[in-house]
């Protein structure tokens, strides 16, 4: 059985109005902060990816956490015993005296305890940075291919929609650089452990210090929690604008564009929209840039402020007497990194809360599930169509679109015969074909098969048993072998069955022109590859229907760029691979639609006639009406 048309393909886009980040409402803290909750499904994530790496890292940040403390008290053990060297009686002029002191031979121990510590320091440092870029590798490629994996779950619907297309551009966004964010996490966790270690030391001499530290360092965070805000309100914002400024860039400098851009004088249009665009984010960005630069060196001097009073009363107890110099440089050295590490603690806080916000991008898009899906329970699909097909008021629209693309179609689609599907450009004959392979399912009216309606079969034994190849097929720049192999991808590395399909196809013709014949790589994306033509291409093409052996073949415009020799050997060929099966096939060309056993003619998304190609031309309507228009060419 086939089906035959007349046309090219009717889809509706919801429309989209431009985003900015004007229109953005601004995030509160509660929002801000709330982000965090990403965190837990982000730990899971990267523990799944290597929980032994994961857990060494962890192991390994938890020491290094406790040697900043560690060091600076030895330093202080130093230096009060180079005190008690200089400023006592003891004589170590030479070496051998060195020896037979005994707090020399006490500040030689802490000297070789302080370089050990240095290069295990130094060691654990490279081990961290080792295993998050491991870790970081892997989770990009996990991630990765866990979105193309959910992504071909979802509804054509979805891929056809804009704000969609927004959604899968943020959620690829986050597929790297995130174990980043995991190890600023680590890094605070490993920062709060030497905090605390400090804090011990600095509360046994002057609790107070800290309080005053927290409360210089309190603006400064509030400040940078409060920018990466609006960074994030910005980018999410801009998103649309960013994708635009993706396919500027692609379009003005491919392969695929640059004879019509040439020959239509296109560069100077595509430049000067990319650098308007361009222009417009880098000012919005740029007003940013600049207040937060603003406000952060307010802040920061404020922090510093508090510091350096803390500092002077170091100093002036240590005058005093009531600090002993190593006493001195541990607090001096303590009180500094701990304002270093708060300081740090607080804008990595507010920056891990900022970046868990992006998150959400990933997370959403991952809860994205597809409307057309298998039913709990599904029917067994029939190892051979006995009835075929039956329409029985289908009504169909576009998400988001108010127009019936389809309305009230019924009619059968026998097991066995040939039907051509006729009609104008927006009749809905590419939506029926989208509709038959359940690409969509019917807003109104059911599909059935065999007497039972489509969507109680299994979407997946659906999927097996239809093959489609579009007018707009895709162009892999795979092997040639692999382009006609996607037809059934499971049976790639059968050979003789790619080979034979070839054959079927025409294809065959051309890729014994190749170099490396089935295992050359076609399209100019990659340095080896070779190009094809237009009907070149469209041979490979049919090839995967042949390869497919499915019960319904559907195919759009399967020869529209196939010469009319190439054109006649397909049909002919055509006709065996059709034989006891089903088939759509959408063409143009009349010579085609006439071979059909029965012509369904299509008008306004509803049936206007239906029947032979001699009945229909006897009848006067509209399928003799587009058959006159054609054959008046040709005379």
């Amino acid at each position: 059985m086939a089906l035959f048309s007349v046309g090219s393909s009717n889809r509706s886009a919801a429309p989209r109005g431009r985003h900015g980040a004007a229109n953005e409402e601004p995030l509160s803290l509660r929002e801000r902060f709330g982000a965090l909750r990403n965190l837990p499904p982000l730990f899971r994530l990267v523990w799944a990816v290597s929980p032994w790496m994961t857990a060494g890292n962890l192991v390994i940040r938890l020491v290094r956490a406790i040697l900043p403390v560690a060091m600076l008290y030895v330093g202080k053990l130093i230096i009060d015993d180079v005190v008690t060297l200089t400023t006592g009686s003891y004589s170590v002029g030479t070496l051998s005296q060195w020896f037979d002191t005994e707090p020399s031979l006490r500040l030689t121990s802490l000297l070789l305890v302080e370089f050990g510590l240095a290069i295990l320091s130094d060691a654990l440092g490279r081990a961290v940075a080792l295993l998050d870029g491991l870790l970081g590798d892997l989770f990009t490629n996990e991630t990765s291919v866990r979105l193309m994996a959910h992504a071909a779950t979802l509804d054509l619907a979805h891929f056809e929609d804009a704000d969609f297309y927004d959604k899968l551009e943020r959620a690829r966004r986050q597929t790297t650089g995130r174990m980043v964010l995991m190890s600023q996490v680590f890094n605070q966790a490993q920062n709060l452990i030497t905090i605390a270690t400090f804090g011990v030391g600095l509360v046994v001499y002057a609790p107070w210090l800290i309080a005053l530290l927290v409360l210089a360092l309190v603006p400064a965070f509030l400040g940078e929690a409060h920018f990466n805000a609006q960074s994030y309100s910005l980018t999410y914002a801009w998103t649309p604008e960013r994708r635009t400024l993706d396919y500027l860039r692609y379009t003005g400098a491919s392969d695929e564009t640059a004879k019509e851009v040439k020959i239509f004088g296109l560069n100077d249009f595509l430049t000067e929209r990319y650098r308007t665009l361009a222009d417009a984010f880098y000012r919005a960005n740029r007003t940013l840039a600049i207040r937060r630069a603003g406000w952060g060196a307010v802040l920061a001097a404020v922090g510093s402020l508090g510091y350096y009073v803390a500092y002077a009363v170091i100093v002036f107890r240590t005058v005093r007497g009531d600090f002993t110099i190593g006493d001195l440089t541990f607090l001096a050295g303590s009180f500094g990194r701990l304002r270093s590490l708060l300081e740090g603690l607080l804008t990595s806080f507010s920056t891990v809360a900022g970046q868990a916000l992006y998150l959400d991008d990933l997370f959403s898009f991952f809860e994205i599930t597809p409307q057309v899906a298998s039913p709990e329970n599904p029917r067994p699909f029939p190892d051979r169509v006995r009835e075929g097909f039956r329409f029985e008021g289908v009504g169909f629209r576009y998400p988001g679109s108010e127009r019936w693309i389809l309305r009230d179609l019924s009619f059968e689609l026998r097991a066995g015969e040939a039907l051509a599907l006729v009609g104008e450009n927006g009749a809905g004959k590419t939506t029926l074909v989208k509709l038959l392979a359940r690409l969509y399912d019917p807003d109104e009216g059911r599909i059935l098969l065999d007497g039972h309606d489509l969507r109680d079969y299994d979407l997946a034994d659906v999927r097996a048993n239809i093959g489609v190849i579009f007018q707009d097929f895709v162009r892999y720049h795979l092997t040639a072998a692999e382009n006609i192999a996607v037809g059934r991808i499971e049976e790639r590395e059968d050979r003789p069955r790619v080979e034979d399909a070839a054959q079927r196809s025409l294809a065959d013709s051309v890729i014994e022109k190749l170099p490396e014949r089935y295992d050359q790589v076609v399209g100019r994306r990659f340095k080896t590859g070779v190009d094809l033509s237009g009907g070149e291409w469209q041979k490979v093409a049919l090839g995967r229907a042949y390869m497919r052996d499915a019960q319904l073949l559907i195919l759009d415009e399967p020869t529209a760029a196939l010469d009319a020799r190439a054109e006649y050997e397909v049909f002919q060929r055509f006709k065996d691979l059709t034989e006891g099966k089903s088939a759509v096939l959408i063409s143009h060309r009349f010579s085609t639609v006439r071979m059909a056993d029965r012509i369904l003619v299509l008008g306004g998304g509803q049936l206007e006639e239906i029947g032979t190609h001699e009945d229909l031309l006897a009848a006067g309507g509209r399928y003799a009406e587009l058959f006159e228009l054609q054959a008046a060419g040709y005379r």
